[in-house]
């Protein structure tokens, strides 16, 4: 006897949203039961692109629906913690686009809100989805690279310029979920500097340097002001190294046989070891088709998913302080 299907509604058509709409409708145990926009533009298009969908007008109708099962919330940055709040208390599983919160208050308001409701709370850190930082987490969940000495990643671009977050919060909430996911733990030091060069108020380039208890240390180069496009990571470890590429076609994954041994003769002397390298093979599934799914077999097994709203909550907490440690260090004149 066949599964009886999750009932997802889409609040928020803007730039993300319909590509979470067009996930969910795929899903063989999902049925896509509505999607909402403030902006008649946006419903005409949904409706167009998902015949057969109930289309309203906010999130009220989403959540007066006693057969939606779950909402999928994406929805401008500043409302994400009072709409989970509101999903929540409905009595409905609830998917909400990264970050959680802009603040720990809030984001801890909304996990609170899950933990009352007994519902699912699920955050859109979409990169902890991808193949190839899930091979990245194996390799070093295995041992494969050695004790991990540090983390490194460049998000670049010469990219949309936004008035409502800065780079830290636009770009650094995807690195910082996946330092966090490799670390395992959080960093007892979070530093940040940055520069506001074309809107004031507004950093487009942010440098963040982060220490953790184990003795790992991590560097995050975020930034829209950027000749170069660039979305990668570099695990340094005692035994091997790793890249993530995400902007590679091929081989996103590299593999570096490099490292320091200790010379033969011993003496305290360390040699260089400059081996080869190799790309493991990664699935071809998108991203988001996969962090979909997890949202739906969370709700389905009843248990946590991979990012749930206590990761959400990790992460909001080191945006907090990479954003007061930014704003203490700014420029006096910015």
């Amino acid at each position: 006897m066949a599964q009886q299907k999750i009932t997802v509604g889409v609040a928020g058509l803007g730039y993300w949203g319909p590509n979470l709409a067009r996930n969910f409708a795929g899903l063989e145990d999902c049925e896509l039961r509505w999607v909402a926009d403030r902006s008649p533009q946006a419903r005409e298009r949904a409706a167009r692109q998902f015949p057969g969908v109930r289309v309203g007008e906010d999130l009220d109708a989403l959540l007066a629906d006693p057969e939606l099962d779950a909402v999928v919330l994406a929805t401008p940055v500043p409302d994400h913690a009072a709409h989970a709040v509101a999903v929540l208390e409905a009595g409905k599983h609830c998917f909400v686009e990264k970050p959680l919160a802009q603040s720990v208050a809030d984001a801890e308001r909304a996990v609170a809100a899950a933990q009352r409701s007994g519902r699912q709370l699920m955050v859109g850190h979409l990169l902890e989805y991808h193949p190839g930082v899930r091979k990245l987490k194996e390799l070093t969940d295995g041992g494969e690279l050695g004790r991990i000495y540090y983390i490194y990643g460049n998000r670049l671009n010469l990219g949309k310029l936004r008035a409502d977050e800065n780079a830290l919060w636009s770009l650094g909430a995807h690195d910082v979920s996946v330092v966090l996911a490799l670390a395992g733990e959080e960093p007892s030091e979070a530093v940040a500097h940055g520069e506001a060069y074309v809107r004031a108020g507004v950093e487009d380039v942010v440098f963040c340097y982060l220490r953790f208890p184990s003795g790992l240390a991590a560097h995050l180069h975020l930034s829209w002001l950027d000749p170069h496009k660039e979305r990668r990571f570099t695990v340094v470890g005692a035994q091997r190294m790793a890249t993530f590429d995400d902007m590679a076609v091929e081989g996103k994954i590299t593999v570096y046989d490099k490292g320091f041994d200790e010379a033969p003769a011993g003496y305290g002397e360390w040699v260089t070891r400059s081996g080869g390298t190799y790309s493991p093979r990664l699935d071809s599934v998108e991203p988001l088709r996969l962090e979909c799914q997890e949202f739906i077999d969370s709700i389905r097994e009843d248990r946590p998913a991979r990012s749930d709203g206590a990761s959400g909550l990790r992460v909001v907490r080191v945006l907090e302080r990479l954003e007061n440690s930014l704003k203490s260090s700014a420029r006096a004149d910015g």
